[in-house]
Formats: structure tokens, C-alpha cells, sequence
């Protein structure tokens, strides 16, 4: 039975109330106690529901969009001007595949994110990642990711094969200069993932949402066997 029906002085902002705890279950001791509040009460009361509306929504808002869309590789094209002159570079892969440097890099998802770092059991840096995977195999690759710039042939990110160099700026993506790098892990119908060194997580497989794109600078291609 509904207490609406027994009690004259109901007020709107009562009818909220019922709304709102027979979503929850009709927990009707709750009504009860809502009918013998003062107004003051009901008024904080009320305003501490609203309160936590919004805030729910709000989480769930965030829950839905903290992991951004990934875009196809198609449709991506890099905007950053680079600002500096880096030298063209060429990288002796020797005869060394693509599908063995992934498959390596992969083995070490996991590890956590040290600045300056190359070493597997204090962590790595963006570019100590990829020294340490090329390092296994003897092939001889620059220290820091902006001297990559050049590095090797570019190739249209949608024509990116795994074992690919894939660039970005830093955090900033009006820098103009590259300061984060990974490799090309997988690049199906579009869907590219790579293998990066992230400072929140460490090792790990991104894809190309809305947090790296402005920051695409390019693809190199190093490898000649895949």
C-alpha cells in the first residue's frame, strides 16, 4: 500500500522521494521515516539525493568514455610540424624478421616505466624499451627516441606492418619534436596496436585512440624480413 495515499500533506518534493527508494528495492521503512522528517531535514535531505545523482551519473559518464575509441589507421594523418633537423639514420637489422622483434618485445608486457632507463629489472623509458629489444638481437639503434625521426623508410601508418617504428611527440603535441615511440605490433582491417613502454603502466599494447593521435609524428620501417 502506498503511503501517498494516507497522508494529505505530500509535497512534490515528497513524490521524489518515493521515486526514488522504490527504485531501491521499496525499502518502505524509508518512506516511513521520510513522512516524519521536519522540513529542514527533508530539505537537506533532498538536496544530499541530488547530490549523489549527479555524482553517480557523473562516475558512470566516466567509466563509459575512460577508455577513448580507437580510429582506423585509414583515416589517421599526422598534423605535428617538426620543429627540429634530425639526420637520416639507417638501421642494420641484419637478417634479423619483424615477427621475431614483436614476439620478444611482447615477452616483456609487464615491466614497469623508469625514465633514463634500459634495464629489464628497474624498469624502462619509451626509448630504453626499444634499445633493449634490438639490443637482444644485436642490432644497434640510437639512445634517444627524437634521433628515430629519421630513422629507417616512412610508411603510411595504414600500410604500417608489425616491426614498424610508430612516433609521437611527447605529452605535448605542439613540441614538434618525437619523445615517445613504440613498435608496430599488429595492423588488421585498419586496427593498429603497438608495443610501447607507457609511464602509467609500463610495458603494454596500445591501440590509436584519442590520446595518441595528436601526437602521431610518423611510421619508420627498419626491417626488410618480416
Amino acid at each position: 500500500m502506498s503511503f501517498k495515499k494516507h497522508n494529505s500533506k505530500i509535497t512534490g518534493r515528497d513524490e521524489i522521494f518515493f521515486w526514488i527508494f522504490e527504485r531501491l528495492e521499496r525499502i518502505r521503512f524509508l518512506q516511513k521515516i521520510i513522512l516524519h522528517l521536519n522540513p529542514t531535514m527533508k530539505t537537506i535531505l533532498f538536496y544530499c539525493c541530488i547530490i549523489s545523482i549527479i555524482i553517480l551519473t557523473g562516475c558512470s559518464a566516466s567509466r563509459r568514455t575512460s577508455k577513448p575509441e580507437t580510429a582506423n589507421s585509414a583515416e589517421i594523418r599526422s598534423v605535428v610540424v617538426i620543429k627540429n633537423k634530425v639526420p637520416e639514420r639507417s638501421i642494420n637489422t641484419k637478417n634479423i624478421s619483424a615477427s621475431e622483434v614483436v614476439d620478444f618485445a611482447e615477452t616483456l608486457i609487464g615491466v614497469k616505466y623508469k625514465y633514463g632507463s634500459m634495464n629489464k629489472e628497474k624498469g624502462f623509458d619509451c626509448s630504453g624499451f626499444i634499445n633493449y629489444v634490438f639490443n637482444h638481437f644485436n642490432i644497434s639503434v640510437p639512445r634517444v627516441s627524437k634521433d628515430f625521426t629519421n630513422a629507417g623508410v616512412e610508411v603510411p601508418i595504414k600500410n604500417s606492418k608489425p616491426g614498424d617504428l610508430i612516433l609521437f611527440t611527447g605529452s605535448d603535441a605542439s613540441s614538434g619534436v618525437v619523445g615517445h615511440m613504440g613498435i608496430v605490433t599488429e595492423n588488421k582491417n585498419g586496427d593498429l596496436k603497438f608495443i610501447h613502454a607507457s609511464e602509467s603502466r609500463g610495458v603494454m599494447i596500445s591501440g590509436m585512440n584519442s590520446y595518441f593521435i595528436p601526437r602521431f609524428v610518423k611510421v619508420n620501417r627498419v626491417f626488410t624480413v618480416f
